[in-house]
Parts: C-alpha cells; structure tokens; sequence
C-alpha cells in the first residue's frame, strides 16, 4: 500500500510506496527522511489530530490507502552558552537596543510560550536549574545523568546534587592537587526514586544521561547499547541495562535481536536473552562526549521503566487490591495505610473490621488473615482443629467413599527412563523377567510400559512397544506362553468414565494399527493377517497385571510383573461377547529367560532376589498407619471393657515374653551379573577409568543392579544422564561431548566436575571404548539423546 505525507504548510507532498499495515512508525521516519530530507528525530508526525509515536504500526492508528499524514519540522536548536539568569537579561537587553526595536512584556511572555511548547515535545522537563562547575570531575552540579544502582546493576535517571573528593591526603595537598576521577565522588538523587534520597556514586557508575536511539538499520552484533529488560518476564517492560548484541534476525513480519545482558560491573550477565523493546535502544553516551553542547542544558526523552504494580500497570485510575488497600483498593490515603508483616499487604486504617482510630504503637502488625486466632490454639491432648483453607475446600463436604485405586492412577512420575528412549523395542537393560512393581507408575518410571493407564503403548507409524494385562476386556484368554488380546476402543468413556461396556465397532486405527505393525507381515484393515515367520517380528514387552487375576491364572496376585518378550502371531476382526466387531491379537512368548510361573523361572527370581518395590516411603508409611488403626482399636476395646481388656494385654504379655525371639530369615546368595568376553575386554581397554571400573566391578554381586551402579558411576554432572560421546578428562571425570561445548561456548573452560582448568584450546577426543561398553550395557540409549 501507499500513503501520502505532507507538510503542514502544504508546500510540499510526497507519496510513500511499499508500506504494509505493519509498517512500524520508525521505518516510516526513515522513508520520510530519504524524501524530505529531514532526520527521523526532527519530525513530528500527525494523522487525524494524533501524534504518531515510535513503537506502534500505521495499524495501530487506523491509517488506509492513500491517507495523508501531516509532517511538522521541528527546529534545530543552535548550542546556546549557559549564562547566569541575570547576564542572559543583560545580553538580551542590549541585543534589543542594539537592532533598534523593542519588545512589550506580552510579545516577551508569548515568545518566551512559543519556546516552551516546542521544546517540550522534545524535552521531559522546561525548567532546568543552572549547571554549577565544581572545578573538577567529568560532571557538573544539577547535571542529568544516568547512575547504575549497585545492587541490581540497571541504570536509572538522575541528578547530581554535589560533588566531592575522596582523596585521602592532608588538606592543604588535597586543595591543591587535582584529584583523578576515581578519587571524586558524586552524590545524585534519582529522579523516580526521591524517598531513597542522595546516593554517593564513583565515576565508573555515574555517565552522560541517554539521549541517542538506535534505528533498526544501525544495530549490528556485538554492539554494546542500552536496553530495557525484565529478567523475571521478558514480554514485560522492566529496567534498563548495558547488553551486548549477541544476534540480529529480520524476517518478512518479524524481527529479532538476540543479547547478553551485563548485570553489573562485576561480570555477572545473562545470556541469549530476547530483546522486546527494539524501538527503545539507546546509545551508552561516554564522559565528555557532549561537550560540543551543554549538558543538562535540554534534558532527553523521558525513559520508561517497567511498572511497580504488574496488576495494575501503575494506573493512578484504576484500583488494585495488591499495591493499595486489601480491603477496597481504593489509591488514596497512604498514610493511614498499615502494612501487614506476614503477607506485605496494606490495609486503611477505616476498612479493618472493626476499623482502628489510630495507626498500632505495636512495633509488629498483622493483618485478619495472618494474625492467629487465640480460640484456635490447640492445647495439649486436644484434638487438632481443621484449617479454614481446607474447610472450604470441596472434599471437607463431600460424602464419597470410593477409593480410586489409592489415587496411584493419575500420579505423577518422580522419574523418568533415560537409559533407552521412549520408542525402545525389546527388553529395558537392568529389568529381568519376573520384576514386581506395586503400582503402575512405577512400571512407567521404570520404562517397561510408559504409560500410566493404558493398555497398549505404541505409535500408529511404527509399532507397539509394550502392552498390559489386565483383564479389561472380556474377550482376552491366556494361556501364558500365548495369549489372545483384544485392542482398544469401542467403549464410551465420555463423563471421566474408566472403564464401561462395548457400545461400537473397533477399527484398526491408533494403538490397534500399532500392535498390528509389529506382526511380520504387511497391514492390513479389513480381514486382517498372519506371519509366515513370526519370531521376525517386531518385540512387545508384555506386563501382567494382578488385576488380570480372575480371568487368569498367570498373573501375579499382587502388582504388576514383567513376563517377557512376546511376538504377535496373527490378528483379525471378530464378534465380541458383546455384539460388537473387536480386534483380536494372538501373541507367542518369545524370550530366552524363562517364564515366572515355571519352576525354572521362580528358581531364578530367587537366585535374583526379586522382590516386590514399593514407591519411597510406601512401607513405612503403611507400618505407621497400621499401628495408629491397632492403637485405636485398643483403645476402644478398653473403653467398652476395662478389666477384661487389661487381662487380655496381661496375658498377651506373659506369653510374648516366653516365647524365643523369631529368627531372621536367611539370606538369599543373588547370582552374580555375568559380563561376556567382548565386555571384559572393553572394560580392560578403558585405561582411563581403571579406577571407575574398579568401583563399579565390586557390584557384580549384585546381579541386575550392577546396571544401575554402572549407570550411577558414568552419570554426566552436567545432564544428569547416562555420557554419551564421553569426554575423559586429564583430572580423571566424564562428560558428554555436547555438555562439554556448551559450557566452553559460555566461555567456562574448566571441568564441570571439579573446576580443574582444561585450557580453552582443549582437544575433546571421544573415549571410544568407554562409548562401546555403555552401548553395550544400555542398547538405544543413544538413540534418545
């Protein structure tokens, strides 16, 4: 599109091609530039009685088609030498006389009106005290400037109020000497800020108040420029901080600048941070830099900083129960505000019920909501009263007993298998045949079946991975070393339903299409099919479940039990029980650790020492519970009958003191983690990690858990993971490759387990047989990595 710009006078007119609604108004400055021939900070732009600003797009203000908008000129303002008030009257005087014309007091008031409302377009304050040079230093007295707070290491606008020297030699040296500018102090108060009063600032932190902004042509990497940052939240506006530009990228409708924000002069910074404000760039002005004019003698644009309030953005209108009263909000009267020491809330005086006359001597003060109730305190031997926060809560009403399966279902996992990725075909390394888990978060932690309720875990573009049984659908016959399973759906489970009849007709679509791509043998979705070869497909890992229990005598009778490697037969649609078309599965064992249920198989999970794993703290929390419910019973049977309950424990007593204390249970000798010839060669060959190994190597008495002693002892510092591509270094740790980059392109070039200095030329040689083994011991691990 296109628009028309024009001068107010209406001399000259100029067409502006290739704009689009999201023409910033900045670019439209530097278009403007090229045919009037005036600077982006000369021109003040109008459309329809607004001033167009930096920042917003012609969208923004509703400009269309060949619009015109008004150009107004401003005038360059020639340097002018600050002179006392009473000089410049003199000089003004004389130059009156001296042109031989006068000028009445009106004309004098209207020019001198004239004057200040065009500079106050430009200029944040009209009225600037005089400059007083104290004889030394970059900065003079009542100079604006901006000075870094030390604590947080913005920059903020302020004013020096006085200046001094903190040399330390004797008077009459220290009045004679000229003092260097790490010797003087500057005492400045900032602007927005009064009630912190004056600050006394050394050189470095004091500089020339910003007042160049940045075009989008003239930015480029590695310039080091003031910004406008919110480290909490980068979409909003916060402080202003020195930031070096890191990466500059312009697309079609988008535009980018990438920076490494400086937090301070003790080198702290923060790193790849996304700059918001890019109409907001300012020039670092340098001590002295401004000579050529008068500092202080125009003040620049006014910054804008992020607001105090996020709720109310600092709207002086609009009221906010968060930065004002608690109570109504209401922005007046801050003096007969309280502030709460718990919640640092505050609080009228007139809102409190019932309200106070009078502001509390008490040094401490706490709102209703934090100051505790003397009718709650619980006395000794009382029972423990029930918290407001939990009386309003829906569950203190409701009269629900159901259980939900002890609300393990929709837990969340505490952790998360990384020693195979998530699309992992075959058995998880560590995890034998017959593992007993009590919850299925567990089964999902330990990456055997990932999911927590489904059945079937797979992808409808690649295949099943594992698969539970449970019992669910009544089509399902086991026989252990083959089972018919019945796929998913069909069922509507619409209202937070779990489970619920067969209501449809079961297509080959999601987790059905994925059981049958592991069958050797190409899909099909009408009549289904059977391999030729069915040990050449795909593996599922088969978990059963003790909720299986009544339609099968193979699964366990408590928790969830890995049985093995299975392979799918055959599949093809059949009529359920219920009338309706269900997709039916036969599936083979194919594994060469024997099955749990077989003599074989409960021979090794003893020589295994497998054993059911509760989640952390499950038993002893158990232990406690049951204890409580045997004490209360207790009492309760003392209660009702005193005597005869005391003889019971009498008696109990007497006959637990005779008999003998009941002997531990011998302990079972675990079979040894047997490592092949290729392995015990590659461990030998990892020289480096000799001393590692020979960590590691005493838990192969362990059995399965010699895994988990491998993969603590190789654990990257950096990941928390399994190293991949690892890096030994000279001070004998291991990292992984990727890891080992990024912290030296964050310029640390030390090792990130002990600090030792490796040198930033570094040579990051992959140990190729530590890499072999840890394949060797976690098949895939890589894969997800």
């Amino acid at each position: 599109m296109w628009i028309q710009v024009r001068t107010m006078d209406g001399k000259e007119t100029h067409r502006v091609d290739s704009l689009s609604k999201l023409t910033k108004v900045d670019e439209l400055r530097l278009k403007i530039m090229e045919l009037f021939k005036v600077e982006p900070e000369r021109q003040r732009l109008f459309y329809r009685g607004k001033q167009m600003e930096d920042g917003h797009t012609i969208f923004d203000y509703n400009v269309g088609l060949n619009d015109i908008v008004q150009l107004l000129v401003r005038q360059k303002m020639p340097p002018v030498d600050v002179v006392k008030s009473k000089d410049k009257e003199a000089e003004l005087s004389d130059s009156d006389s001296g042109c031989g014309s006068t000028q009445s007091e009106s004309d004098k008031s209207s020019t001198h009106g004239e004057v200040e409302g065009q500079t106050a377009g430009t200029s944040a304050q009209t009225n600037t005290p005089e400059l007083i040079d104290p004889g030394f230093g970059f900065y003079k007295i009542n100079e604006l400037v901006d000075a870094r707070d030390l604590n947080m290491g913005a920059w903020f606008e302020a004013q020096i109020v006085n200046v001094t020297k903190t040399t330390k030699l004797p008077k009459e040296e220290a009045a004679e000497a000229e003092p260097a500018e790490e010797d003087i102090l500057y005492h400045v108060k900032y602007e927005d800020y009064p009630e912190n009063g004056v600050i006394e600032l050394l050189a470095k932190d004091v500089r020339p108040r910003a007042r160049t902004v940045y075009q989008w042509h003239q930015l480029e990497p590695g310039m080091v420029v003031m910004v406008n940052y919110n480290p909490d939240d980068r979409k909003e506006r916060g402080y202003w901080y020195d930031a070096e530009i890191q990466k500059k990228r312009e697309t079609r409708s988008a535009r980018e600048i990438y920076a490494k924000i400086i937090l301070g002069d003790a080198g702290d910074s923060l790193n790849d941070c996304r700059i918001m404000f890019l109409t907001e760039i300012y020039k670092i002005e340098e001590p002295g830099s401004l000579s050529e004019t008068p500092t202080g003698s125009e003040s620049p644009l006014k910054r804008s900083n992020g607001p105090e309030c996020k709720y109310c953005k600092d709207d002086p209108k609009k009221n906010c129960r968060w930065c004002n009263c608690h109570i109504c909000g209401i922005k007046q009267d801050p003096d007969k505000q309280l502030l709460c020491d718990e919640c640092d809330m505050a609080y009228h005086t007139y809102c409190l019920n019932p309200p106070l006359t009078s502001i509390p001597e008490d040094e401490d003060w706490y709102c209703p909501g934090c100051r505790n109730d003397a009718s709650e305190v619980v006395l000794a031997g009382e029972k423990l009263k029930e918290s407001k926060k939990k009386a309003k809560m829906a569950s203190a009403s409701s009269s629900s007993q159901r259980d939900w399966g002890k609300g393990m279902a929709c837990v969340g996992r505490t952790k998360q298998c990384t020693i195979v990725p998530s699309n992992h075909y075959g058995p998880i390394p560590g995890i034998p045949v017959g593992s007993l888990w009590k919850f299925r978060v567990q089964v999902s932690e330990s990456g055997v079946h990932r999911p927590h309720v489904a059945g079937i875990h797979g992808r409808s573009n690649d295949g099943a991975y594992s698969l539970v049984l449970a019992g669910g659908y009544e089509d399902d016959v086991d026989d252990g070393n083959e089972f018919t399973y019945t796929g998913s759906g069909g069922r509507d489970l619409s209202g937070n339903k779990r489970t619920a009849e067969q209501s449809c007709d079961q297509t080959l679509t999601h987790m059905n299409r994925a059981l049958a791509l592991n069958c050797n043998v190409p899909v099909n979705d009408k009549n289904g099919a059977e391999a030729k070869h069915w040990k050449e497909g795909k593996p599922v890992r088969v978990v059963r479940s003790c909720k299986g229990r009544k339609h099968s005598k193979y699964c366990p009778e408590e928790g969830n039990r890995y049985d093995g490697i299975y392979k799918v037969v055959k599949y093809w649609p059949d009529k359920g029980k219920s009338g309706f078309l269900v997709w039916r599965y036969l599936l083979k064992r194919d594994d060469d650790e024997p099955a749990p249920w077989t003599r074989d198989g409960k021979e090794r999970i003893k020589k295994l020492a497998l054993t059911m794993q509760y989640p952390a703290g499950y038993q002893k929390e158990k232990e406690n519970k049951n204890e409580a419910e045997e004490a209360a019973a207790a009492a309760a049977a003392a209660a009702a009958t005193p005597s005869k309950a005391k003889r019971k424990r009498k008696s109990q007593g007497s006959e637990s003191t005779k008999t003998s204390p009941a002997k531990t249970p011998k302990k079972i000798k675990v079979e040894v983690y047997k490592l092949s010839q290729e392995q015990k060669a590659l461990i030998k060959n990892d020289k480096p990690n000799k001393k590692l190994w020979d960590e590691a190597m005493e838990s192969l008495s362990l059995g399965p858990k010699f895994l988990n002693k491998v993969e603590e002892v190789f654990l990257c510092i950096c990941c928390q993971e399994v190293v991949y591509q690892p890096i030994t270094t000279e001070c004998q740790h291991n990292v992984c490759r990727e890891c080992l980059q990024r912290s030296f392109r964050a310029e640390v070039y030390t090792c990130p387990a002990c600090r030792h200095d490796l040198g930033k030329n570094y040579s990051m040689t992959v140990n190729k047989c530590l890499q072999d083994i840890l394949n060797q011991f976690f098949p895939g691990y890589s894969n997800g990595r």
